[in-house]
C-alpha cells in the first residue's frame, strides 16, 4: 500500500473536496392550478433540501408573465414574505442544487429563466447532460452567448431557437438532440411540462392536491404539503399540465432503462418513494443482506446518521446483534462554520459527529454505512470510536465498492481520487483501521432492490456506462471511464 497521507493531508484532502460522501442529484417540484404556488413549492423544495444545498430557486407564473428568485444557500434561509410578494400566480416551480455540472455560484442557481421570441421560459434541471460540451460549442458557433456554464442553459438555447409551431413540439426536439441523463420542469406563462430521459436515470414523480398536480424529485415532497402520490413518470414520459388538464406523451425512442440504484443507497430520503417502491424497505434488505453475507460476533451495531440507520436496523434485526445510536450527530451544522484558530485535530468530523462513550467502551462494535468513497472522514470516525472505548471495529458497508465516478447527475470525485479504485479491500481496512471490512456484493444489492437487475446502472460500482461520454466531459483521471463506456454502451 502507499505510504499513509499525514493528518494534515487527510484534513486537507476533506476540505478541498467536501464531505467524504457523493454529492446528491439535485432537486426539482413544480405545481400549477394552486392558488398559493410559490408557497407550496418552497415547501416542497425544504422537504428536498437533502438533494442540494448549494442554492435554490423558484419561478412563478401569474399566466401572463413569469417572475423567478434566486439565491445562494438554503431554502429557508433564501425566502421571505418580500421574495413571495413578487412571486405570484398559480403556476410555480423551484429547484435545489449541487453543481454536477458547472460552478457553484449565483449564475448557475436555477431555475434559469429568459425571455425570448415566444415569451417567457423557465428550466430546472436534475441530471447531467453527457453531450452538452459539443453542443455547446455547435451553439456558439452559430451566435448563442451563455450567460452560466451549467449543462441546463444548452437546453434553454435549443428551445429558443427552435422552429416547431408549437412550445411542446420545440421542447421534444431539442431534447432529441440531447444525451444523458435529465429530469426537467420547464414551465412558460401557461404551461408546466416534466419530462425524464428515455433511460430514466433520475427519478421523477407525478402527484396531486385537489385539482392541482405535481412533479418533484421525490414523494416526501408531497407529504409536506397532504399532496397523493399518484405514479412515477415513466423514462421517456412527458407530462403536459395546462388549463386542459394533465396530458401525457411518450415523444422518444425507447431506451435501455438505467435506473440509478445509489438512490436507494443513498441520496434519497428513507421515507420516500423512489421508482414505486418505499426507500426504507431497500435499505433494511440492504441490511439483511449484509448481514447474512458478512457476519462477525459482535456486542453492538451501531450507524453512521444519517444515511446508515435503516440499513443498520437491516443488520441488527438479521443478526441479532442489538442496534444502538453510538454515534449522535449534529444536526444544525450549516455549509460554513467558524473553525477556532487553536487546532482541534479532527474538527471537521467532530462538529458532524459525537462518539457515545457509554454506549461503546469496552464493546466489539459493527459501524454501518451506506458507502465510502476517498476514506477521509470514515478513518476519523474509526479513530473516534476507538478513542470512546471500543474494543473492536468491524466496518460493514451496505453498497458495493465505488470504483468509477457517475456522469450522470451525481457528484463523485475522479477515479483517482475513490479509494476502492486504487486499492485492495485488505489495504482500505488497514488505512481505515478497521478490525474488518466488508461492502455488500452486486449480486446482493439487487437482490435486496428486488426489482430487474437490467432496470439499473451501476456503472459507480461496474464502471458498465450505459450512455457514452464526450471526451471533453471528463477529467484527465476519468479517461479509463470513457474507455469503458465505449465497451459498454
Amino acid at each position: 500500500m502507499p505510504e499513509e497521507p499525514s493528518e494534515q493531508d487527510w484534513t486537507q484532502a476533506e476540505t478541498d473536496s467536501g464531505e467524504d460522501k457523493p454529492r446528491e442529484a439535485c432537486g426539482v417540484f413544480g405545481i400549477w392550478g394552486h392558488p398559493e404556488a410559490s408557497k407550496m413549492t418552497y415547501l416542497g423544495l425544504y422537504a428536498l433540501q437533502h438533494r442540494g444545498q448549494e442554492s435554490c430557486g423558484i419561478a412563478a407564473s401569474n399566466g401572463e408573465q413569469v417572475a423567478s428568485f434566486r439565491k445562494m444557500g438554503l431554502v429557508a434561509e433564501a425566502f421571505g414574505e418580500e421574495e413571495f410578494s413578487r412571486l405570484r400566480g398559480h403556476l410555480a416551480m423551484g429547484h435545489v442544487r449541487y453543481s454536477t455540472t458547472g460552478s457553484s455560484a449565483i449564475r448557475n442557481a436555477q431555475p434559469i429563466t429568459v425571455d425570448y421570441a415566444r415569451g417567457s421560459l423557465s428550466m430546472a434541471h436534475n441530471g447531467n447532460l453527457t453531450n452538452a460540451a459539443l453542443l455547446r460549442s455547435e451553439l456558439e458557433a452559430y451566435g448563442s452567448i451563455f450567460s452560466t456554464t451549467s449543462d441546463t442553459e444548452v437546453i434553454v438555447h435549443l428551445i429558443a431557437r427552435s422552429q416547431e409551431a408549437r412550445f411542446i413540439d420545440g421542447v421534444v426536439s431539442s431534447l432529441k438532440k440531447v444525451e444523458g441523463a435529465y429530469s426537467l420542469l420547464i414551465m412558460n406563462e401557461k404551461q408546466l411540462i416534466g419530462v425524464r430521459d428515455p433511460h430514466g436515470f433520475r427519478p421523477l414523480c407525478l402527484g396531486r392536491l385537489g385539482e392541482s398536480y405535481l412533479l418533484a424529485s421525490e414523494t416526501c415532497a408531497f407529504d409536506i404539503i397532504d399532496a397523493e402520490y399518484l405514479r412515477d413518470v415513466e423514462p421517456g414520459e412527458m407530462i403536459v399540465i395546462d388549463k386542459y388538464g394533465m396530458q401525457s406523451f411518450k415523444p422518444f425512442a425507447p431506451a435501455r432503462h438505467a435506473l440509478c440504484v445509489f438512490e436507494f443507497i443513498y441520496f434519497s430520503r428513507p421515507d420516500s418513494y423512489i421508482y414505486n417502491t418505499p426507500v426504507q424497505k431497500v435499505r433494511r434488505a440492504l441490511g439483511h443482506a449484509l448481514a447474512k453475507e458478512s457476519p462477525v460476533p459482535a456486542d453492538l451495531v451501531v450507524p453512521v446518521p444519517d444515511s446508515g440507520v435503516c440499513a443498520a436496523i437491516g443488520y441488527s434485526e438479521e443478526s441479532g446483534i442489538p442496534f444502538e445510536m453510538g454515534l449522535i450527530r449534529n444536526h444544525y451544522v450549516g455549509r460554513t462554520f467558524i473553525e477556532p484558530s487553536q487546532a482541534i485535530r479532527d474538527f471537521g468530523v467532530k462538529i458532524k459527529l459525537n462518539a457515545v462513550r457509554q454506549v461503546l467502551e469496552g464493546k466489539r462494535v459493527v459501524v454501518v454505512d451506506d458507502s465510502v468513497v476517498r476514506g477521509t472522514s470514515m478513518r476519523k470516525i474509526v479513530k473516534m470510536l476507538r478513542k470512546a472505548g471500543a474494543s473492536e471495529v468491524h466496518l460493514r458497508i451496505s453498497s458495493p465498492p465505488t470504483t468509477h465516478p457517475c456522469f450522470y447527475g451525481m457528484d463523485f470525485p475522479t477515479r483517482n481520487e475513490l479509494v476502492a479504485a486504487t486499492h485492495t479491500q485488505d489495504e482500505i481496512a488497514k488505512y481505515l483501521r478497521v478490525d474488518s471490512l466488508a461492502y455488500l456484493s452486486v449480486p446482493a444489492m439487487m437482490k435486496a432492490v428486488d426489482m430487474p437487475e437490467e432496470e439499473f446502472c451501476k456503472a459507480c460500482f461496474d464502471g458498465k456506462y450505459p450512455v457514452g461520454l464526450d471526451a471533453s466531459s471528463l477529467a484527465e483521471g476519468d479517461k479509463l471511464a470513457l474507455e469503458a463506456a465505449a465497451k459498454c454502451s
